[in-house]
Parts: structure tokens; C-alpha cells; sequence
């Protein structure tokens, strides 16, 4: 045998090192992504808590002013139609949050859509 000839084991390391190579892409892209979930997420809870808060005041004050223009007269109507406003507006709140949380979760979609891909191109045997 010649000295030209590699050993058998190279072609299994550089197998090795390219199922490593991919191993490590993979795992970066899993980060990258779960790093940009949450962000996201803390985006919109902060968002979602300001908007919240502003609407309950705005709503707070709107019963209140209500309430005073109708002091008078019907106060306890004012007061009342202010409590079942605010609680129905509680309830639509839980509502759509019970709905968010059982929407699936998309984390990681585009990692699992590769990784689908890389285990096909691996399974696809070389046509002739």
C-alpha cells in the first residue's frame, strides 16, 4: 500500500465532525430563537399590563364621573351599572387569557423544521 492512502477511520471523523458541526448550528438557532421568544414575551407583558392599567383608570373615572353627574338622582343606578360593567370586562379579561393559554405554542418551530429536513436529507439514500 501507498502512503497516499488515508486511513478508514478518517472518513468516519469527518463524519464525526460534521455531524458535530451541524449538532452545534442547531443548538445556536435554538437560542437565538428562545432568546427572541422571550423578549417577546416581555414585550408584551409589559405592554399588555400598561394597556391594562390605562384602561382601568380610564374606566375608573368614566363610572366616577357618571356617578357624580347622577348623584342626585340615581346614584346607585350609576354605581351599579359601573359594577356590572366592570365585572363583565372582568370576565371577557379571563375569558381571552383561559383562550391564550391554550393556544399551542409555536416555540422552537423553525429549529424543529430543520432539524425535520436534516433527518430527511439524511435518510434520502444517493440516487444513481
Amino acid at each position: 500500500m501507498s502512503d497516499d492512502t488515508e486511513p478508514v477511520s478518517a472518513p468516519l471523523r469527518r463524519l464525526g465532525a460534521s455531524l458535530m458541526t451541524l449538532g452545534r448550528i442547531r443548538l445556536e438557532l435554538f437560542a437565538i430563537e428562545a432568546q427572541e421568544e422571550k423578549e417577546r414575551i416581555a414585550s408584551l407583558l409589559l405592554w399588555a399590563v400598561l394597556a391594562a392599567l390605562l384602561a382601568g383608570f380610564g374606566l375608573l373615572m368614566l363610572i366616577l364621573l357618571v356617578t357624580v353627574a347622577l348623584w342626585d338622582s340615581h346614584r346607585l343606578l350609576a354605581l351599579g351599572g359601573g359594577t356590572v360593567v366592570l365585572v363583565a370586562a372582568a370576565v371577557v379579561a379571563v375569558m381571552k387569557v383561559k383562550g391564550l393559554i391554550d393556544q399551542p405554542a409555536s416555540l422552537f418551530q423553525a429549529s424543529i423544521g430543520e432539524l425535520k429536513a436534516d433527518a430527511d436529507a439524511l435518510r434520502r439514500s444517493p440516487g444513481p
